[in-house]
C-alpha cells in the first residue's frame, strides 16, 4: 500500500512539473508569436510614413515621441504648447496612433506634424518602440517621451535635457515624488511606490518614481536598449538601462491632471498584474 501510494505521488508529480513546464511554454509560444506580430505592425506603420519625414536631420535634435489612443480632444493643446527650439536643438515631434477609433492622427497632420499609425492597438511600450525607431532612423540627438493628455508640462522640458547635454546622464526621468502630483494619494499612489521599491531592489536604479513618462534618452544610448514589452514600457526602460549601466538621474516635475478624457491604462488588477509581469521579465533576462 506504501508503495502504491509513493508511486502515485512520484506520477502525480511528475505530471504537475509537466504540466507546469508545459503552461511556461504555452506562454512563451503567445509571447514569440505577439512579438512577432509587434513587429509586423511596427514594420507597417514605418512604412507608411513620407519620405520626407524619414530624412535624417541636418542638425542636432529633440524627438518627442509621444503614444496616443483616442486623444484627438488632448492632442492638438500638447502639439502647440511645445517649442521649436531647445537648448540649441530643433524640436521635432512624433506621434504614433496606436489605434484607436478617432481622429488623433488627422489632428497631428493637420497640425504639421509627424503622425505614425499603428493598424490596430499595441500597447504604450510597442507605440513609444515604434516612435523611438524613427527617431533613432533620422539621426535624434535626444528623444523625450511624454504623454498625450497634457499631464506633463512642455515648459519644464528643460530641466530633462540640460544634464544630458552637460554630460552628467545619458537618462533624465522626470519625478512626481521630487516635484509636484496633483492626484497624489489612492491606491496608485501606494502602487507606484511598492513597484519603485521592487525596481530599485531589482536592478539598483535607484529612482523614486518608476511609472512617469516624462524622460529623455540620450540618443545613442536609447539604440543600446533591448526593449520587448508591448504595454508596461516605464519599468523595462529604467530597468533595461540600469542593466545598460546608463547613467541615470531624476530630476522634479509636475504631473498635472489629464486636460481631457479618461485614463486608458487597464483597470482594476489588470494594470498592476501587467506592471509586476514587465518587472519580473525584465530582471529574468
Amino acid at each position: 500500500m506504501k508503495i502504491r501510494r509513493s508511486l502515485l505521488a512520484g506520477v502525480t508529480a511528475l505530471l504537475l512539473v509537466w504540466l507546469a513546464r508545459e503552461l511556461m511554454a504555452g506562454r512563451a509560444r503567445r509571447r514569440s508569436v505577439d512579438r512577432q506580430l509587434g513587429d509586423l505592425v511596427r514594420a507597417n506603420a514605418l512604412e507608411g510614413v513620407g519620405d520626407e519625414q524619414r530624412e535624417r536631420f541636418t542638425k542636432p535634435e529633440i524627438a518627442i515621441v509621444i503614444a496616443a489612443l483616442n486623444e484627438e480632444d488632448a492632442i492638438a493643446a500638447v502639439l502647440d504648447a511645445l517649442p521649436t527650439e531647445l537648448c540649441g536643438h530643433g524640436v521635432t515631434p512624433i506621434v504614433v496612433v496606436d489605434g484607436g477609433n478617432d481622429d488623433t492622427a488627422g489632428v497631428v497632420t493637420r497640425a504639421g506634424h509627424v503622425a505614425v499609425r499603428h493598424e490596430i492597438n499595441r500597447g504604450q511600450g510597442d507605440a513609444l518602440c515604434t516612435g523611438f525607431a524613427l527617431a533613432l532612423e533620422r539621426g535624434a540627438s535626444i528623444v523625450v517621451t511624454m504623454d498625450a493628455d497634457g499631464q506633463h508640462r512642455p515648459d519644464e522640458l528643460p530641466l530633462l535635457i540640460e544634464p544630458i547635454l552637460a554630460g552628467e546622464a545619458d537618462y533624465v526621468q522626470g519625478s512626481r515624488y521630487l516635484g509636484q502630483y496633483d492626484d497624489a494619494g489612492g491606491a496608485r499612489d501606494l502602487g507606484i511606490r511598492a513597484f519603485t521599491t521592487l525596481i530599485n531592489t531589482t536592478s539598483g536604479a535607484g529612482v523614486t518614481d518608476c511609472t512617469n513618462g516624462f524622460r529623455a534618452i540620450r540618443g545613442d544610448a536609447l539604440a543600446r536598449l533591448r526593449l520587448q514589452e508591448p504595454r508596461f514600457s516605464a519599468a523595462e526602460l529604467i530597468m533595461e538601462s540600469a542593466r545598460r549601466d546608463l547613467r541615470i538621474r531624476e530630476v522634479p516635475v509636475h504631473i498635472q491632471s489629464r486636460s481631457h478624457g479618461e485614463s486608458k491604462k487597464p483597470q482594476r488588477l489588470a494594470y498592476p498584474i501587467g506592471y509586476l509581469g514587465t518587472i519580473v521579465r525584465s530582471w529574468r533576462r
